[in-house]
């Protein structure tokens, strides 16, 4: 059994999330309902899998842990995106439009939807790739991206530990270029739906091995190099959905004879609070070293 979630658990649950997004369509439920509801299945099916066949068992999460990466999956990856969404992104579009500077035909809407969509996760990976780079490489950024590095474990809830600011740069540039070229709200549906169902398996604890496709997808065995508290090992594997633009600018790494050893940052004592994290990335250094208070 545990092999054959080892091999088995990733390409599974992936796909019967994609499946069930295309039975709820059929059923013409509607495209936030056929959109949402695979990605709450797929959380759930993704902590079973941790809870029973864990890759670490130190890395399972206590109450603390869980209620504050709660908060930051409701009000950072729930809330957030759609205040972001309806009074900056489809604002500018409406704006954008008006004035005649929509890309109009540049899309292929004429493309079928997974064709479509997966043309778009290699174009948005390819933009967030260099975004996350960035944000690894340049001080002013890298202070509000560490408190997603900050967790000392992974598990599939703590994906969504990101600060505002950092994930308000992610959706202009992966979100608002893709509504001015006119991208249907199929394809984003059936996106949202792979991204969210992989994003939960990259930081899972769970004993999987990904294969050939550490070549193909940024899965949990390369996520875990960039949660290191290594600088040298996190500075790889920036793919979001993919790893194959990190193959291309040679920041791909996966030492195969080892395994990964702590994660986080430097500073073993940074605040771990949704409040507290509000506003540690406003102390220069914080992620260094323990600041006096």
């Amino acid at each position: 059994m545990n092999l054959i979630v080892r091999y088995g658990a990733y390409p599974f649950v992936l796909a019967f999330g994609v499946g069930l997004h295309e039975l709820l369509l059929w059923y013409h439920v509607g495209i936030p309902i056929a959109t949402y509801l695979p990605v709450i299945v797929g959380a759930v099916m993704v902590a079973g899998l941790e809870w029973t066949f864990p890759y670490r068992q130190q890395w399972r999460a206590e109450h603390d842990e869980w209620a504050q990466d709660a908060i930051f999956m409701v009000l950072v990856q729930g809330v957030f995106p759609k205040l972001v969404s309806a009074t900056v992104l489809f604002s500018l579009s409406t704006v954008l439009h008006a004035q005649d500077f929509m890309v109009e035909g540049l899309w292929p809407t004429h493309w079928p939807v997974p064709i479509q969509m997966l043309f778009m996760m290699v174009v948005a990976d390819g933009v967030r790739y260099w975004l996350h780079r960035r944000a690894h490489e340049w001080e002013p950024l890298w202070r509000f991206h560490a408190v997603h590095h900050s967790p000392h474990k992974l598990y599939w809830l703590n994906v969504g530990r990101f600060h505002p600011i950092d994930k308000g740069l992610q959706l202009c540039l992966d979100t608002l270029p893709f509504l001015l070229v006119g991208v249907g709200e199929e394809v984003l549906g059936l996106y949202i739906v792979c991204y969210a169902i992989n994003g939960f398996f990259q930081h899972c604890n769970i004993d999987l091995r990904l294969g050939a496709l550490n070549y193909l997808i940024s899965g949990p065995e390369l996520h875990r190099w960039h949660h290191s508290m290594v600088k040298q090992e996190s500075n790889h594997n920036y793919g979001n959905n993919l790893i194959i633009w990190d193959l291309v600018f040679g920041t791909w790494y996966w030492p195969k004879e080892r395994e990964v050893q702590e994660l986080g940052l430097v500073n073993r004592a940074y605040p771990s609070s949704f409040f507290e994290q509000m506003t540690t990335p406003l102390i220069p250094g914080a992620d260094k070293q323990l600041v006096e208070q």
